[in-house]
């Protein structure tokens, strides 16, 4: 193959068909990691249907995870996959919600930029839409930008987006290409793939005036030949740009499965540019370590949101974060999802903690379970189980130590018990104001913040420097009234803002505690496949010597 006259920057937008949670994020991403690997720069983008300014305000039970980036912006939990693949930091300019889109328009008309002319939905929504597009392209410099769309084909919220694509293609059509991901359902008494709704995608597509350049063929198994040559006589494709994706063992499989099926060669054939030396070693190279892994360390993953959509998808920093640290030390993750609603019910309950090497308390909000996960944490600390808490898990780890060994009887935060005899977690003070004005989206703590490491403290240890910056998204603090008096009762307060106002990290001395850290902070936001979080490696170490 010969490539085309080699234009930058290319457009690549993945879209969906047949069915949503198909693995347009994990696609996406992937196609991110394989062009980057063939020497491109590339930039990832996630559009979103709904009229949300961000993910901020959506329960994660609802939508799955709050993604921070760099900047604070709240986002859909796929900008976490394309972190995670392509070690590229996340930005506002990297998420697009329908509400973005027409806020900005109604701003720009109230203030004349449209000279006069009458505003409408066709063409200056999709127009909108370009902008941000190819605003986020300047930004990194991308030669390839991929954009995911949310939702899938034939909804008519994601008409606007599909017109701007259509627009972009008609212009420059060597330079914008469209991926389907579609599913290839298996009737288990049939026994065969199908086609045919695949198909009917298609045809959505084609009824906006776009023809898939390639089409993701998702299924349990690897998509037949006789399946891909019936797509490519209804997309009028050539054959090798139908691209099976069997389910895989693990998401970070899918670039070495998309690699096998020589897509990077044929996507860059199909945007006219030149196919430069592949270098996926690395990646391969942890497929493989996966697979390997045999002994199994136990994590007890302690929260609330477990009865509603996905487990998954609520905790997928989380749960990466740990896979990526026990991959690392050659282990297999096993989670358990410990709902701590149980252990107020009944606190016998607790003992079923002495089969797990670890426990972690993620992020989360509200009163409910929280009593339950105060008590698998005095739990934790007492048989010096290895404890790991993430933002609310260590506002909760201060409460738990103020009551039981600083004798503050009745501590709590005032996000549970605003009349508490000992607010020891409390608002921060700018964000008073805030919530007494009723203003929610995009007024927490949020983005990226610095932080100074105690010497001789498991952090300054993990880290290995004495100063770091990690992502926040809180309105409650340490009470800085207590602080001293928890110091003195053995609570090491080991990340400090630089200004001093703020307490960062919590712990207690090795000699105490085999590994006892809380963070006010994001940390799973952090963490890569290949670079392990530095804490969440700690941590996994000290499960793995506690096991012994």
């Amino acid at each position: 193959m010969v490539a085309k006259k080699n234009v930058l920057p290319k457009f690549i937008f993945v879209v969906g068909g047949v069915m949503s949670s198909v693995g347009k994020g994990v696609t996406a991403a992937s196609i991110g990691k394989i062009l980057q690997a063939r020497g491109y720069r590339t930039a990832n983008i996630k559009a979103d249907m709904y009229v949300n300014m961000d993910a901020g305000t959506i329960r994660p039970a609802e939508h799955g995870e709050v993604f921070v980036g760099e900047d604070g912006i709240e986002a859909d939990q796929d900008l976490g996959n394309y972190e995670r693949f392509t070690d590229q930091i996340s930005t506002r300019e990297n998420y697009i919600t329908t509400g973005q889109v027409y806020a900005e328009v109604i701003r720009k008309e109230r203030n004349l930029e449209y000279e006069g002319e009458d505003v409408e939905v066709y063409p200056d929504i999709p127009k909108e839409i370009i902008r941000r597009i190819v605003s986020c392209q300047k930004k990194n410099n991308a030669e390839i930008t991929v954009v995911e769309y949310g939702g899938t084909v034939g909804e008519y919220q994601l008409f606007p987006f599909l017109e701007a694509t259509r627009m972009m293609k008609s212009k420059n059509p060597e330079d914008v290409c469209v991926v389907l991901v579609s599913y290839l359902p298996t009737p288990a008494l049939l026994g065969e793939q199908k086609s045919k709704p695949t198909q009917r995608a298609v045809n959505d597509l084609h009824s906006v005036g776009l023809n898939p350049d390639f089409v993701i063929c998702r299924a349990e198994r690897p998509a037949t030949s006789d399946i891909k040559r019936t797509i490519s006589n209804v997309c009028s494709l050539p054959v090798d740009r139908i691209i099976s994706a069997p389910d895989v063992y693990s998401i970070y499989d899918v670039p070495v499965s998309f690699e096998k099926e020589k897509l990077s060669d044929t996507l860059l054939f199909t945007l006219g540019l030149a196919p430069k030396t592949k270098n996926l070693k690395e990646w391969t190279a942890l497929s493989k370590k996966i697979k390997r892994a045999k002994k199994e360390v136990v994590i007890g993953v302690v929260g609330k949101y477990f009865n509603f959509k996905s487990v998954k998808d609520t905790y997928i920093s989380v749960i990466e974060s740990i896979n990526h640290a026990v991959w690392q030390l050659g282990k297999k993750p096993k989670m358990l999802w410990l709902d701590s609603e149980r252990y107020e019910r009944d606190p016998k309950l607790l003992k079923e903690l002495d089969n797990v090497q670890g426990i972690v308390v993620p992020g989360g909000f509200g009163s409910r379970g929280v009593e339950g996960i105060i008590a698998v944490i005095k739990y934790a600390r007492e048989k010096k189980i290895p404890y790991f808490g993430l933002c609310y898990g260590m506002q909760l780890a201060t409460v738990e130590f103020a009551r039981h060994v600083a004798r503050l009887e009745g501590a709590n935060t005032t996000e549970i018990n605003p009349k508490t005899p000992h607010p020891v977690i409390d608002f921060m003070v700018e964000q008073k104001a805030n919530v007494t004005e009723k203003k929610y989206g995009g007024t927490m703590r949020l983005g990226a913040y610095p932080a100074s490491l105690k010497k001789g403290t498991i952090a300054r240890e993990a880290y290995g420097v004495p100063r770091i910056s990690e992502r926040h998204r809180h309105r409650y603090e340490v009470n800085p009234k207590y602080i001293e008096r928890m110091e003195k009762k053995g609570l090491v307060f080991s990340g400090i803002s630089p200004d001093r106002r703020l307490m960062e990290i919590v712990e207690l001395p090795k000699d105490k505690h085999p590994f006892f850290v809380g963070v006010q902070f994001h940390p799973e936001f952090k963490s890569r496949p290949l670079k392990p979080h530095p804490l969440f490696r700690e941590f996994i170490k000290a499960t793995l010597k506690q096991s012994k």
